[in-house]
């Protein structure tokens, strides 16, 4: 009898110091993803990645350092108070006060993804969902949330709470006047979530400047958002992109 295929999803059922490890990898790589297609601005934006045994602590990129350049060695370890556990550079405030509530609020969830990508910025100002005009777009067909309020830069908690309550169960949301965030059960997945969103965004943006679009009826988008919107999916959509960068850029994964 042949050997079962290995999982496409990679399992660590006892070894908590090898998925810490490959969580704070993907993450690393997931930054220069961001950096490479230009999702950063300034020192806003951030992605983070539970840690696999303190599960109220998150890695999450230091304050002030480019996506460009970060690498594994690089990553911070942030604790539930917002205190840095591990790691010599601060943490970003809206990090803490955004991604604490998400993971607080969400216990499936391994990682989130924010940043002031132009297209979700732009479609942000718009305060209303993303609508399920093409293929791609049904991922988020009655997956994402909208949180319509603007409380200026997200230092506070309770800011947090309302990202995190607008966010819901889905996979992603639009903050109104601020850009997208998404969650994945993996750092893959909510990478490859942000990226195509932001350009659902953009393809949206561009149809309504073209004219009205159609959008697809919405059996169609459910049943297309079941075949794309799973976080196996997510996950198995990012691999192209993880490959290209660390083909490119394998110096992310340095220790």
């Amino acid at each position: 009898m042949s050997e079962p295929p290995e999982p496409l999803w990679p399992v660590f059922d006892r070894s908590p110091e090898d998925e810490r490890l490959h969580r704070k990898q993907r993450l690393a790589a997931a930054f220069r993803i961001f950096g490479r297609l230009g999702f950063d601005e300034g020192v806003a934006g951030h992605i983070t990645a539970r840690d696999p045994e303190r599960l109220d602590h998150f890695w999450v990129n230091p304050f002030g350092m480019s996506f460009k350049q970060i690498r594994v060695r690089d990553l911070i370890l942030v604790n539930h108070r917002g205190e840095v556990v591990e790691g010599s550079w601060p943490v970003n405030q809206a990090a803490f006060a955004i991604h604490s509530a998400i993971h607080e609020a969400r216990p499936d969830v391994v990682a989130a993804a924010h940043s002031h990508s132009v297209y979700g910025k732009a479609f942000s100002s718009l305060h209303r969902p993303v609508l399920p005009l093409t293929q791609d777009a049904c991922i988020f067909f009655e997956d994402h949330g909208l949180d319509t309020e603007y409380g200026g830069v997200a230092n506070d908690v309770q800011e947090g709470k309302r990202i995190a309550t607008a966010l819901g169960g889905h996979k992603a949301a639009v903050l109104a006047n601020h850009g997208l965030v998404t969650v994945g059960q993996s750092v893959d997945e909510a990478t490859f979530w942000f990226a195509t969103m932001e350009r659902t965004c953009q393809a949206q943006l561009l149809a309504e400047s073209a004219g009205t679009p159609k959008p697809i009826p919405d059996d169609v988008a459910s049943a297309t958002h079941a075949q794309l919107g799973t976080p196996l999916a997510g996950w198995f959509s990012a691999q192209p992109l993880f490959s290209w960068i660390l083909a490119e850029q394998p110096d992310c994964l340095e220790e």
